[in-house]
């Protein structure tokens, strides 16, 4: 079966799927970084029917000390370990995934980016989230989380984990390309911590020398829904204002709502770009790194 979803997926989309039995699972993503069992509860309140909670914390983060693909305050595990996690939700190589959450996409694109990076490209957003599906009348269902949680002894997913298909850059990467013009940061987080002027989660404030800032919200028009692709075309292209896009490499705090911005990207028709997972929380863990400000 082709499956055309690769960035986002409608509602009206979702529900044709469902409706013809197409073989597909759905993840609920909420998540809220100060209060980190919020997104369960919000689940129980309401969620899609018949989708999955996945946790950032838990399940798309390796945080019991195993092995990790990157630093920063949610590394992610490695490629293997995800797999399997993956192989135990029930989750088989002929699916489409869809992924949501009720925060503007904020959480959610840490799951999508992580099955393309496996090699699964049936992977999309549901655009405008949770508001969305309501608003238009789709099926709800209420009830608290009764699937388990990232265990490094699942069984092993049958993908093939030779190569990844997103590429992940590491701080090492970046400070060797730091100031030339074969690179460019986008910083996804909002414009004070961009600025160094308040920082509630790291402890250090201030941004990467040399990064470019675009807020990950800004990819969202008033509806809750990512911008047209000619509206995002032209906004990075301004921000861009002559980088070469194939040389941007994303983050945010810690590598999760720098995605947003690397949809926009696909979505808008560039070329693949690349996404640095540690993020701000581990560029700041090296004093020896620097730190800019303003």
């Amino acid at each position: 079966m082709t499956f055309p979803y690769t960035t986002l997926i409608s509602v009206e989309q979702l529900q044709g799927l469902q409706a013809r039995g197409a073989p597909l699972m759905v993840f609920d993503c909420s998540f809220d970084l100060m209060n980190p069992e919020a997104g369960a509860q919000q689940y129980a309140d309401v969620h899609l029917a018949g989708a999955m909670y996945v946790h950032l914390n838990r399940d798309l983060s390796e945080k019991g000390g195993g092995p990790t693909a990157s630093g920063g305050r949610h590394p992610l595990p490695t490629r293997e370990a995800f797999a399997r996690w993956l192989a135990a939700t029930g989750f088989t190589p002929d699916m489409q995934a869809v992924v949501y959450d009720r925060q503007g996409a904020n959480y959610c694109g840490r799951l999508w980016w992580m099955l393309k990076w496996l090699g699964h490209d049936a992977a999309a957003v549901l655009d405008g989230g949770l508001q969305a599906w309501q608003a238009a009348g789709g099926a709800v269902a209420h009830g608290a989380v009764e699937n388990g949680s990232f265990e490094s002894n699942r069984p092993t997913a049958h993908i093939n984990t030779a190569q990844a298909a997103m590429k992940l850059i590491a701080a090492s990467d970046i400070l060797a390309q730091l100031g030339q013009p074969a690179q460019t940061i986008i910083d996804a987080r909002g414009a004070p911590r961009f600025r160094g002027e308040v920082e509630p989660l790291d402890p250090v404030a201030g941004h990467i020398p040399g990064a470019l800032n675009r807020p990950f919200s800004d990819n969202l028009g008033a509806d809750g829904k990512f911008k047209p692709a000619a509206v995002l075309r032209a906004e990075f292209d301004a921000l861009l204002a002559g980088r070469d896009p194939a040389g941007v490499v994303h983050h945010c705090g810690s590598g999760v709502s720098a995605v947003p911005n690397l949809l926009a990207m696909q979505i808008a028709g560039y070329p693949a770009t690349a996404l640095y997972a540690g993020s701000w929380s581990d560029w700041c863990s090296d004093a020896a790194r620097p730190v800019a400000r303003g």
